[in-house]
């Protein structure tokens, strides 16, 4: 079956797609207000806040990826070869590096003897024991991802620029809403 420019993504994939980015959005927000985290930082606050939106955010990127495995969009024909290596490398490189900031972010926050609570709802089981060398090393690497990741949402929202913008394609269309 010939894949045509009006193949899209469906209203799940959407919300999916939106709802992270907002809580990823906030969640840069809150990492650059918030203070930093040293031996002396209490879990309250802005800290709190970072902690529970991660979780929000690892709930909801867990079940984007199993809804983007059970339900996958074919890319569109009219992009170049280059155009869909670089894309679906991009995709998975955003989807990984989500789930892995979250989970090296629990296991850090654990490391400081501190619950992962998804807005004081659910506390979330350790990762990581009180004190350990791996988590506090865990939070080392989420710090330091922090920047990869944000690299590729720079790449991310660039080409979805340069498709709508330069291309004028209907790459950036199948992801918006109430289309």
């Amino acid at each position: 079956m010939a894949l045509t420019e009006a193949s899209g993504y469906g209203a799940v994939a959407k919300i999916l797609h939106w709802l992270i980015f907002i809580l990823l959005a906030v969640q840069y927000a809150i990492g650059s207000i918030m203070p930093h985290i040293g031996r002396e930082t209490l879990d309250e606050g802005w800290v709190s806040w970072h902690f529970s939106v991660g979780a929000a955010i690892l709930l909801f990127i867990v079940i984007r990826l199993g809804w983007r495995l059970l339900h996958p969009v074919p890319q569109l024909e009219t992009l170049a070869p280059w155009e869909k290596l670089l894309s679906g490398i991009t995709h998975w490189a955003l989807y990984l590096l989500v789930l892995a900031m979250t989970i090296l972010g629990w296991a850090a926050t654990n490391s400081r003897g501190w619950d992962v609570k998804l807005f004081g709802l659910v506390t979330l089981p350790p990762l990581a024991p009180k004190g350990s060398k791996w988590g506090h090393e865990c939070g080392d690497i989420h710090n330091i991802l922090v920047y990869v990741l944000f690299g590729f949402i720079v790449l991310h929202v660039t080409a979805a620029l340069y498709h709508y913008f330069v291309k004028h394609d209907r790459v950036v269309a199948r992801m918006l809403p109430g289309r």
